[in-house]
């Protein structure tokens, strides 16, 4: 059985961390804006299965591996940093634009948008962090059935992610035009988003202690 206070507090890291902008929302929107919301939503279907990925390598002891090798698991955090410090100079840099701004990008495949879906989330740092650091956290031995608890309690992030994440499909386009008519605002955006990221990349980069299990 898992405990009530564990699935609460899964539900509220996954909200703050899917409302932090970072790669999937980024990939989600310039989708949206650009190719339609049905686009989007395959995308979106990308990233549910490297929810699910993540969900079972964890569950099934990548963690394991983490604890193991802690040198590999600070390189994943290390490069997940750089990559968001990547983005945030794009996002800040002179001449840079926002997410929202309408953009020419090539229209893709079906295909092409589920894989790339799929692999911004697998390359995600904030995902890998979630499920080898923070989900175990929140697994109680007393309560039994340790594996159980690890999906249930994974199974309790995706849903809140998906939720959000296809409410931000859904509403790209009308916040861009929004945003295209207030170009203060617009510019605002970028630089909360770049800050965000930013911050994110030096939070990542500075903790770099191996994951801790409950079991």
């Amino acid at each position: 059985m898992v405990e009530l206070s564990g699935v609460l507090g899964v539900a509220m890291i996954a909200l703050g961390m899917v409302l932090t902008p970072g790669p999937n929302m980024i990939y989600l929107v310039s989708r949206s804006i650009t190719q339609g919301r049905r686009a989007g939503v395959v995308s979106l279907g990308g990233v549910a299965v490297g929810f699910l990925v993540y969900l079972v390598a964890t569950n099934l002891g990548l963690s394991v591996v983490f604890l193991a090798v802690p040198e590999l698991y600070v390189a994943v955090k290390l490069a997940g940093a750089g990559y968001l410090a990547y983005l945030a100079w794009t996002a800040l840099r002179p001449g840079g634009v926002s997410v929202f701004a309408p953009k020419e990008m090539p229209h893709d495949s079906p295909r092409r948008l589920f894989t790339m879906g799929l692999m911004t989330n697998l390359l995600n740092p904030k995902i890998a962090i979630m499920y080898l650091s923070l989900i175990p956290q929140f697994i109680s031995l007393e309560a039994g059935n340790v594996l159980l608890q690890g999906f249930v309690l994974g199974s309790v992030q995706i849903v809140v992610a998906l939720t959000v994440n296809l409410g931000i499909v859904l509403a790209a386009g009308a916040i861009a035009v929004f945003l295209a008519r207030r170009p203060s605002w617009l510019r605002a955006q970028r630089y909360l988003m770049g800050t965000a990221l930013g911050l994110l990349a030096v939070s990542v980069a500075t903790d770099i202690t191996a994951p801790a299990t409950s079991g």
